[in-house]
């Protein structure tokens, strides 16, 4: 008697007394994953264990990893700028004041790395 996995084309391998399926996971397109996506696999991980594997086995991992990336890098970058301008973060500031500048400048990539972290990566 065949099991369905077996009519299906699988095979499995004995280890000890157990037949184990021969299983390869798809696929998946290379594509740079870099702090946000690295925060995101290990919230996933420690909160979202089951979309974390639904997500590894069905071989979409790495792009949704991607796809966080790109979303929240793009986020950062948009805040950064628009904080920096709300507030007259200037490059006449960096020329005139520079540890006043990088001061401003760091509160200013705290509060939007909070926001993406909170908007993107842990949701």
């Amino acid at each position: 008697m065949k099991l369905l996995f077996e009519e299906y084309g699988g095979t499995y391998t004995m280890q000890g007394d157990y037949r184990l399926p021969n299983i390869v996971l798809p696929a998946e397109e290379e594509r740079p994953i870099g702090v946000w996506g690295q925060r995101r696999l290990r919230y996933l991980k420690q909160h979202h264990k089951v979309l974390y594997y639904n997500l590894l086995t069905s071989g979409k991992l790495h792009s949704h990893l991607a796809d966080t990336e790109k979303q929240a890098h793009a986020l950062f970058s948009r805040l950064v700028k628009e904080y920096a301008e709300k507030e007259g973060v200037t490059e006449q500031l960096k020329s005139i004041d520079q540890m006043a500048w990088v001061r401003r400048m760091n509160n200013i990539r705290d509060r939007a790395t909070e926001v993406v972290n909170s908007e993107v990566v842990l949701i």
